[in-house]
């Protein structure tokens, strides 16, 4: 049998507060022993489970991993306003006039992650 994904793991200075945003992020939770000043949490979520870890150093480059979310019960741009809301930051926009396209965004700590076309978006252009 092959290995699964148990979690996908993020390091960071401060766990708990990054897992809060991503447990708003994916409608998740956090586990019930996390708390402040911990160094890991863990979010999960119908899609992922995240694994936030404390380390020393800080984000110094680009991630060469990062998530890719799809809203489920909104539109990409009303997904990409409520993230904007919640504290991320605006890092490329890649929308096209079209419709077509995702936006690029900076979570609390710097880390990159897109956000793609809702499942309805992609069924009304054809590109599902």
């Amino acid at each position: 049998m092959a290995s699964l994904v148990r979690h996908v793991t993020i390091d960071c200075a401060d766990p708990y507060a990054l897992a809060r945003f991503w447990a708003q992020v994916l409608d998740g939770t956090l586990g019930e022993d996390d708390n402040p000043g911990d160094p890991e949490a863990v979010v999960e979520s119908a899609g992922a489970s995240l694994l936030f870890i404390r380390v020393p150093e800080g984000k110094t480059a680009k991630n060469r991993v990062h998530l890719d979310v799809q809203p489920q019960d909104r539109t990409r741009d009303e997904e990409v306003e409520r993230l904007l809301a919640l504290g991320a930051t605006l890092s490329g926009d890649h929308r096209t006039p079209d419709g077509k396209g995702w936006a690029t965004l900076l979570d609390l700590e710097g880390n990159e992650f897109c956000v793609e076309r809702s499942a309805a978006e992609r069924i009304a252009t054809g590109t599902a």
